[in-house]
């Protein structure tokens, strides 16, 4: 859900979710009280008789308690002499409403539960002797009141009037209640259904913020170890999603700086190592010359020889390093043109076959295409991928003779090529990984092998960037066959 629905959503909810919930508990709380009334007072009332100010209501209440008193009339006028009945009666009369309680004996008020003395001037004279009550009389003034009276003949003959003084604008103790109620209640219902939309805006906007904070802090002091969980159906959680997607390549950059970091460190040591080796053979031999101890043509012959292989061999050391520069800024200089594949292949064996010769290995070539077969590549570093793989052969040779085969095959769209050698092999446990940059099978930095271990990372970035593909058979001990495809070159024709 977007953003800006759930504020709608929002601001719809807070206005009119309060109001229906502040009408319904206002129903369940005045039908509650005019069932208590109802018990409390035996009327049958309605909404309209308990609204505040109801003459209707105070005349019902008042006219249940005269016809209680009208009942102790009847059956004993003299309680209305006794100030401990009076007493009682007066708290049952302010229970119910609040009422007062003033009894007037001849001219005499004896008693007035309310000190209502004020009004006495205001009362009602005694009735005519048929009428029993005093009907109600509204006593105007500061303490406006309802009045109602009603007649007794006391045992000593004398008359009077009992009064029941109720103030106009009273509520009853029920009224209040269900007042107070209503008052709590719309507090709660606020409360509540703020504080259920405050913390939905929370989960919906400070929250994500929050995160984002957080994330941008840790990333500040350089920590990118956490994550950023957030719900990408909005705005806010989509910019969540592309902060954590930012983090995640913030954090792979850091890695592959690292890594890169170990690798170059790892390149130039085992440069240094191998650089070394020749170097120091070089020195060898020409001191052997300086010494005079090539004091023969053939030994003459066989340092220069020596000097001018191991001199080949740091060159080609360097060209690995150059290139591997290259390869990592992916501007390894490419010239690709049509190469005729039987043509190319025979000339690139005549060249290896001598250094070969020289190491005392059999070399075997063999094409199985047909001679107008072509392929679009750069003649250059294709040399140079087949130079690295009868290179890394020669290196890992553990057997008096060795032994190179290439074979050249017709696979369809594509034309694959196989050297193969009967070296020491490959265990599977490393085959995956020939190809990565600095993986060397013996890591040993005193391995007579040397090698920068970047030799076949850099013959799969030259076979990838052709359109083809490498990989690697091996077994320990009968040999490895490297296997690489390039696309043939076939002529469009246009109709």
């Amino acid at each position: 859900m977007k953003l800006k629905t759930k504020l709608w959503i929002s601001f719809g909810c807070i206005i009119l979710l309060p109001i229906l919930l502040i009408c319904v508990c206002a129903h369940l709380l005045v039908s509650y009280q005019l069932r208590v009334i109802d018990r409390t007072y035996n009327i049958n009332t309605s909404v309209e008789d308990i609204l505040p100010n109801s003459t209707r209501l105070v005349n019902q209440v008042m006219a249940q308690i005269q016809e209680t008193i009208r009942r102790d009339v009847e059956l004993n006028p003299d309680n209305f002499t006794k100030e401990e009945y009076l007493n009682q009666l007066s708290e049952t009369l302010k229970s119910k409403g609040g009422s007062y309680l003033i009894v007037r004996k001849g001219k005499d008020v004896i008693f007035d539960s309310g000190s209502l003395s004020d009004i006495y001037q205001y009362l009602p004279e005694e009735s005519e002797e048929d009428e029993e009550y005093i009907s109600g009389t509204y006593l105007g003034g500061d303490g406006s009141l309802l009045v109602k009276g009603q007649n007794i003949t006391f045992s000593d003959g004398i008359t009077g009037t009992v009064f029941i003084a109720m103030e106009a604008d009273t509520w009853i103790p029920e009224l209040k209640v269900m007042i107070a109620q209503l008052l709590v209640s719309v507090i709660v219902v606020l409360v509540i259904t703020a504080g259920v939309f405050i913390f939905w805006i929370y989960r919906s906007i400070l929250h994500p913020l929050n995160m984002l904070k957080d994330a941008a802090q840790n990333i500040k002091e350089g920590n990118l170890d956490f994550k950023i969980q957030a719900n990408e159906n909005d705005e806010l959680g989509k910019l969540c999603v592309s902060f954590e997607e930012m983090r995640k390549r913030l954090k792979e950059s850091a890695e592959e700086k690292v890594q890169f970091d170990k690798e170059s460190k790892e390149l130039v040591s085992n440069i240094s190592h191998d650089l070394k080796t020749p170097i120091t053979a070089i020195k060898g031999y020409v001191e052997g010359i300086m010494d005079g101890v090539a004091d023969t043509p053939e030994k003459m012959n066989r340092y220069i020889r020596t000097i001018y292989n191991k001199a080949n061999d740091m060159d080609r050391l360097i060209n690995e390093l150059t290139l591997y520069s290259k390869i990592d800024t992916n501007r390894i200089p490419y010239t690709f043109a049509k190469i005729n594949v039987a043509d190319y292949f025979r000339d690139c064996v005549e060249e290896v076959q001598l250094e070969l010769e020289s190491r005392n290995i059999e070399f075997g070539f063999y094409n199985y295409c047909e001679e107008s077969i072509v392929v679009i590549a750069d003649a250059e570093q294709l040399k140079r991928v087949i130079n690295n793989i009868i290179g890394n052969s020669i290196k890992y040779f553990d057997k008096p003779k060795g032994k190179i085969n290439m074979r050249i095959k017709d696979v369809g769209d594509f034309i694959q090529v196989e050297i193969e050698d009967n070296g020491k092999g490959i265990a599977q446990r490393d085959l995956p990984y020939i190809f990565d940059r600095f993986y060397r099978t013996d890591s040993s930095r005193n391995s007579s092998k040397g090698g920068s271990g970047i030799g076949l990372a850099i013959v799969k970035k030259i076979i990838e960037d052709h359109g083809g593909r490498i990989w690697a058979t091996s077994k320990e001990g009968t040999g490895t066959v490297m296997y690489f495809v390039l696309r043939k070159y076939q002529e469009v024709i246009h109709e």
